[in-house]
C-alpha cells in the first residue's frame, strides 16, 4: 500500500500577528512569521530618536562614552541603546579598553552588541533589570564606577539598586522613546478592522503606548487577545491593565516570540 504522509498543521496558519517593535527592528520577525504562513501586521509602539549631537545630554553621553576606561562596567538598556551606544564606541575605541565588564539587558542587546565586536553578558533567568540585579555579575560592585546606556528617562530601579550597593554610577542618555502619533485610519486598518489573533509587546512602555492609542470602543475586545510579553513584570502590568490571557515569553528574540505565538495559537 502507498504511504500517507500526514502533515501537521501549522498553528499560525491565516493568523494574524500584531508586531509592535520599532521597524528597523520588526523586518526579521516579520520574514519568519510570514514564513510559517501568518499574517504580520506592524504597527511600531515605540518611536525611537536619537539625540541631536548639540544637545547638552547627547554631549555629556559622548563624553562618557569618550572616558570609558575610567568605568569597571557598562550596562547597555536594551538593542536600542547597544546600537546607539555601539555607534559612538566603534568611533572613538577602535580598541576596547581592558578591564571593562560589559553587561546587556536580554539576548537581543547583547546580539547587537556583538555586532560592534562587544562580548557581553547577559543573565540567562530574565529580561529586565531584575534580572541583571540578581546575577552573579553585579553583586559585588562596591566603590565600582558604572556606565548605563539607554535612552532619556525612564526606570531608575538598576541604577538605585546598584547605588544602595555601593556603586558609583552614571547615565549615557542618547535618544529619546515616544508614543507614535497614528491617525484614526491607520488604528482602524490595524487593529480595529480585523481583530489581531495575537500581540506581541516587547516592553512595559509598548504596553503603556498601545493602551493610550486603543480607543474606549475598542478596548475590551482588544484585552480579550492573547498577548506576548517578554517578562514577568510587564506580564503582570498586562494583568492589571486587564488582558486576560499573557503568556510570558522565553525571551524578547525572535524565536522565543514565534515558538510562543506556535504554541498559544495551538491552544486556541
Amino acid at each position: 500500500m502507498p504511504s500517507t504522509t500526514v502533515t501537521t498543521p501549522n498553528p499560525l496558519q491565516g493568523k494574524r500577528v500584531l508586531v509592535t517593535r520599532p521597524i528597523h527592528q520588526a523586518r526579521a520577525l516579520i520574514e519568519q512569521l510570514q514564513a510559517r504562513g501568518a499574517t504580520p501586521v506592524a504597527l511600531p509602539l515605540m518611536s525611537i530618536t536619537p539625540l541631536s549631537e548639540t544637545n547638552p545630554v547627547f554631549c555629556a553621553a559622548r563624553q562618557l562614552i569618550m572616558d570609558l576606561d575610567l568605568f569597571q562596567h557598562v550596562i547597555f538598556i536594551s538593542a536600542n541603546a547597544a546600537q546607539q551606544a555601539g555607534e559612538l564606541i566603534d568611533q572613538y575605541w577602535p580598541q576596547l579598553p581592558i578591564r571593562v565588564q560589559w553587561l546587556a539587558i536580554g539576548q537581543q542587546t547583547a546580539a547587537v552588541l556583538a555586532e560592534y565586536g562587544i562580548d557581553a553578558y547577559h543573565s540567562p533567568d530574565g529580561f529586565d533589570s531584575e534580572a541583571l540585579l540578581a546575577s552573579p555579575a553585579l553583586q559585588n560592585v562596591a566603590g565600582d564606577k558604572i556606565l548605563i546606556c539607554r535612552g532619556l528617562g525612564g526606570r531608575e530601579k538598576l541604577a538605585q539598586e546598584l547605588s544602595a550597593r555601593g556603586a558609583m554610577v552614571s547615565y549615557a542618555e542618547l535618544y529619546e522613546r515616544g508614543c507614535p502619533d497614528y491617525s484614526s485610519e491607520t488604528l482602524h486598518n490595524t487593529l480595529y478592522e480585523t481583530l489581531p489573533d495575537i500581540l506581541m509587546l516587547t516592553s512595559s512602555e509598548a504596553l503603556k503606548n498601545l493602551l493610550q492609542l486603543t480607543d474606549d470602543k475598542h478596548r475590551q475586545a482588544m484585552l480579550q487577545v492573547p498577548l506576548l510579553v517578554p517578562s514577568q513584570r510587564t506580564a503582570q502590568e498586562a494583568v492589571l491593565a486587564g488582558f486576560t490571557t499573557v503568556i510570558t515569553t522565553a525571551g524578547a528574540d525572535d524565536l522565543s516570540m514565534i515558538e510562543a505565538a506556535q504554541q498559544t495559537m495551538s491552544e486556541v
